[in-house]
């Protein structure tokens, strides 16, 4: 696959495991609230992970399994309290900043399309500081729908006037990948590093990366060349 710069005026991005290292998420919903739940409610810690694990499970693919105030109640405990607790492990993948920059210099539209919660926002944003590199931010939840629904990606151009044959969107998550692809945006590139401890695979179906800086041409060229 090519991606030649001159065909694409829309960037849209991926937050978790896309931008930032997806460690912080994975630690903080497997092992902070299960540790957190159980010393609220005096149960074994692996009594409450078999618990949560469930309720999240049943989360999938809604509005709810990103909403921390969904989560806050049906819990009983300040989410957005506790993820400050571990905010020290939020962090930007390697290459972002490069490749934002990079963006810039070329007057691209970028976008971070997400999502997460309006509150995991305002905490990520405040310790990255990489909110200002953005034409805007959007969260699914203002959308009214995931990124897992195909209609999300129309429902996108209220806000986001972009023409899917001239968009790109980076992503960790093949399953939002084939929905933007099913609504017709035409440059689809999966992150297979979307954690810091995890070995990455690529894709079978989009073509991959572990770093954006791999998405800079080199300065005689408009294109570069991924696989597949």
């Amino acid at each position: 696959m090519t991606i030649d710069w001159n065909q694409i005026d829309t960037v849209l991005l991926d937050m978790d495991g896309t931008l930032l290292d997806r460690h912080f998420d994975d630690h903080f919903w497997l092992e902070h609230v299960p540790k957190r739940y159980a010393a609220k409610n005096g149960i074994p810690l692996d009594t409450a992970k078999k618990s949560l694990y469930a309720q999240f499970r049943s989360q999938e693919r809604t509005l709810n399994w990103t909403d921390l105030d969904y989560w806050s109640d049906r819990l009983g405990l300040d989410i957005p309290l506790l993820k400050l607790e571990v905010e020290h492990l939020i962090a930007v993948h390697p290459g972002v900043v490069e490749f934002l920059l990079f963006l810039r210099q070329h007057a691209k539209e970028i976008w971070l399309v997400t999502n997460a919660h309006g509150k995991t926002l305002d905490i990520k944003m405040r310790k990255t500081r990489i909110g200002p590199y953005f034409t805007g931010i959007v969260s699914a939840h203002e959308v009214g729908l995931p990124k897992e629904d195909v209609a999300f990606w129309g429902m996108l151009r209220k806000t986001v006037p972009y023409d899917p044959a001239r968009t790109m969107l980076g992503e960790d998550s093949e399953t939002n990948l084939g929905t933007a692809e099913a609504y017709g945006i035409s440059h689809l590139i999966y992150v297979s590093r979307y954690s810091s401890t995890v070995h990455p695979l690529p894709s079978e179906r989009f073509a991959s990366i572990h770093y954006f800086n791999q998405l800079i041409p080199s300065p005689d060229t408009s294109s570069v060349s991924l696989n597949p």
